[in-house]
């Protein structure tokens, strides 16, 4: 079977938690420690959030200003390769040496007419309390915007249009290479008119490329891990409820919040939609019994 599986950012760094080296490494170890358990028998692709990393390199390219501060493409390429690195040496040192492990860095195709260049809402970086927030806004030119109790810096994030490595992915993946790709999303690229590529400054939904992802390699089974153990209806609430499983259309009608659980439905219902395909999401605790379909939120046509 084929697998996709979307590592949430939590998975790499835990809210809160101070972003160095050694945490990251820490928590991607857990990770892999969960994605060994499935690799026997089945082909992985990993993908993976980026935006704690993404606004981290953002942060320390602002600082040294005698040279303008790279773009958030190329912040974006660096971020895939450090991931993919710490992945590829833990989740080596746990599975059969023969077992091959690539990872690729990933251009996806954006369109420059889409409307949330105009509307950044994808948080990258670290929190801030509100004071703190307003004054990076006011010194820096940032968009902010509320992430939970705290603020964070937005950006664009641009609805994925193509994998331009997709072929390439395949050809790993079908000659039994595990894949880490689209990191983060994927590069924002786009076209030029004459047909050049030139990348974004943008941070694609992570969750949307890996349903892209899955798609295209035509995967048995899309997974969404994240902090939680399933979608839930009245979230927060006395009456919540874990929602075992259900349609792309129920869940549509349940609605769900645009900077948390939404993104994730979205990606999880429209994989399931245009292949049939099941799309799961649910803890990477949880990550065998989410591929027998035993824990988390089902999401089937």
């Amino acid at each position: 079977m084929r697998i996709v599986i979307a590592l949430g950012g939590n998975a790499l760094l835990r809210r809160g938690e101070p972003m160095t080296f050694e945490n990251q490494r820490a928590n991607v170890i857990t990770a892999v420690r969960r994605i060994a358990e499935i690799v026997p028998g089945n082909d992985i692709v990993i993908a993976h959030g980026n935006g704690p990393q993404v606004g981290l390199l953002a942060l320390q390219s602002a600082a040294y200003t005698d040279v303008a501060p790279y773009p958030l493409d190329v912040l974006g390429a660096q971020t895939e390769a450090m991931i993919g690195y710490l992945i590829e040496q833990e989740l080596g040192n746990l599975i059969p040496q023969e077992k091959h492990i690539a990872t690729l860095l990933t251009m996806v195709e954006v369109n420059r007419d889409d409307p949330a260049f105009k509307t950044p809402t994808k948080p990258i970086g670290p929190v801030y309390d509100e004071a703190q927030a307003r004054e990076l806004s006011a010194e820096k030119g940032w968009a902010i915007a509320p992430d939970g109790d705290k603020f964070r810096r937005v950006v664009a994030s641009p609805v994925p249009q193509r994998i331009f490595e997709i072929d390439a992915i395949r050809t790993l993946s079908d000659a039994g290479t595990i894949v880490v790709c689209a990191g983060g999303g994927g590069i924002p690229t786009m076209r030029e008119p004459d047909g050049s590529l030139r990348g974004v400054e943008a941070v694609i939904d992570k969750d949307l490329c890996s349903a892209k992802l899955a798609e295209d390699l035509d995967a048995d089974l899309l997974i969404i891990a994240t902090d939680v153990d399933g979608v839930y209806e009245g979230w927060g609430t006395t009456g919540q409820r874990r929602i075992a499983s259900a349609s792309p259309g129920e869940l549509e009608q349940m609605g769900f919040a645009a900077g948390s659980m939404g993104p994730k439905v979205m990606a999880a219902s429209g994989f399931a939609e245009r292949t049939g395909n099941r799309a799961m999401i649910g803890s990477l605790d949880d990550i065998a019994e989410l591929v027998a379909g035993t824990a988390g939120t089902a999401v089937t046509k």
